[in-house]
């Protein structure tokens, strides 16, 4: 079995801590990277080599292709593993990489750039059979009867959205027929204005999805897994908040066919390393929205429940080694659920940076807490505000569930402001409980409680 030399950490907190123990564990040698901020990052203490790769701001430092591929170079680094954000999914730092010598840990850059495009990655998922949400093949056609006809094909209600659009922008929602071309028109002068691009392409409308992914592994090489799915719909302003494996109450027919889909996609576009492909599900139907070609924050409940270590095989995949279990080895035991804890004010949510004077994490049977923080540590105001993730495990999602109560009333973090408190009380939730709650949920019950 082939085996990486040496790794460079492209990122920092606790996705860098959970990189170089998977490294450790496999005696493999270690380049932690780190900008002036993170000078106290609890990692920098365990990796082989340091090298501090410019200023506070991401831009100088964490985003900089030059400085990393720089920091590889001087220390001899055969390898760079981008774990998730920052550079994670730019197909021209992959591209560098590998034109520089190193392994990528991660797909190709083609195949970043593929699933990257909204457009592309659309075509390959219905190239390899993956479900995706009906609606108009590239554009919306000027020509009203035809307009017309595709909508009443897609099945109202549907959705009018600005090709160059965004961020929620340039989206209008059609529950009448007769309403399609007036809102077809309105939304082609607002994208033209806002976008300086009038195109738009019409979409089936899903009212109350909730969202569901599958986790792959391929090792590019025409072998490919999944391990099952998470159910990630308790989301605020589309951040995540609380994730669990597997996705409780889904159709067990159509998971069993999207799962299989996903492996065949893999296999198809020639995927290495570890992905995740993002779905809307809704009526028992499945809806390709993306895929993540990256390790996830919320890869942990996976882990968990399936006893495969994510980052562990991703390493041994950018070595050249084929994957080391093949789908019949992959079963699920138990349940999983991710606590995402944030340094922000749990009433407004804006971020909450400072020294953390007290920190005592939580233990017990099923616990396992995946955090960078340490007393005495500074969390700089520089970058996102996650400073650990909590995961419980149990046999049943109920077990998982109390633990992680209990889990969530012993963690202490002292000094600064983090929103626990909104995941005990998302732990006590009646409609949380019984499972299987849309992605409006989470906002709907903020607004409730005047948040």
């Amino acid at each position: 079995m082939q085996k990486l030399e040496k790794v460079l950490i492209a990122n920092r907190g606790e996705i860098a801590l959970r990189i170089l123990r998977a490294c450790k564990e496999m005696g493999i040698k270690t380049v932690a990277v780190y900008s002036t901020a993170d000078r106290d990052l609890m990692h920098l203490g365990l990796a082989d080599e340091t090298v501090c790769i410019g200023p506070a701001p991401g831009a100088q430092s964490y985003l900089s292709i030059p400085a990393i591929i720089s920091a590889a170079e001087v220390t001899g680094a055969t390898a760079i593993h981008p774990g998730y954000g920052f550079l994670a999914e730019n197909a021209d730092f992959a591209e560098q990489v590998e034109k520089s010598g190193f392994a990528f840990i991660g797909p190709t850059a083609d195949v970043i750039r593929l699933m990257g495009d909204k457009v592309s990655a659309k075509d390959a998922m219905i190239k390899s059979g993956v479900p995706v949400v009906p609606g108009s093949a590239g554009p919306l056609p000027e020509d009203e009867d035809e307009a017309l006809r595709i909508a009443r094909e897609v099945g109202y209600p549907v959705i009018i959205k600005a090709a160059g659009g965004g961020g929620g922008r340039g989206m209008r929602v059609v529950h009448k027929e007769e309403d399609l071309i007036k809102s077809a028109k309105l939304t082609r002068t607002e994208a033209g204005a806002a976008f300086g691009n009038p195109m738009v392409y019409l979409e089936k409308f899903l009212g109350n999805p909730r969202h569901v992914e599958v986790q792959v592994l391929s090792d590019g090489q025409g072998n490919a897994i999944h391990l099952y799915d998470r159910d990630c719909s308790l989301q605020r302003r589309h951040q995540k908040v609380l994730e669990e494996a597997p996705a409780p109450l889904l159709d067990e027919k159509a998971r069993a066919e999207v799962l299989q889909r996903c492996v065949d996609a893999c296999v198809e576009i020639g995927y290495r390393g570890a992905g995740t492909f993002e779905f809307l599900y809704e009526d028992g139907r499945f809806y390709f929205i993306e895929m993540n070609t990256r390790v996830q924050v919320e890869h942990p409940v996976t882990e968990m429940v399936t006893g495969v270590d994510i980052v562990k095989e991703m390493l041994s995949i950018a070595a050249g080694n084929k994957l080391s279990i093949k789908q019949e080895d992959v079963k699920i035991l138990g349940h999983s659920l991710e606590c995402r804890i944030n340094a922000e004010d749990p009433d407004n949510f804006m971020p909450c940076p400072g020294k953390v004077k007290h920190f005592h994490a939580p233990g017990g049977n099923g616990i396992r807490v995946d955090s960078h923080l340490y007393s005495g540590y500074s969390v700089p105001p520089n970058y996102d505000s996650l400073i650990g993730k909590l995961i419980s495990y149990g046999r049943t999602r109920d077990e998982a569930m109390a633990r992680m109560r209990n889990a969530l009333e012993e963690i202490v973090v002292d000094g600064i402001k983090t929103n626990i408190p909104l995941h005990r009380d998302l732990t006590r939730d009646k409609g949380f409980l019984k499972g299987g709650v849309n992605i409006h949920y989470l906002e709907k019950k903020l607004g409730m409680d005047k948040h």
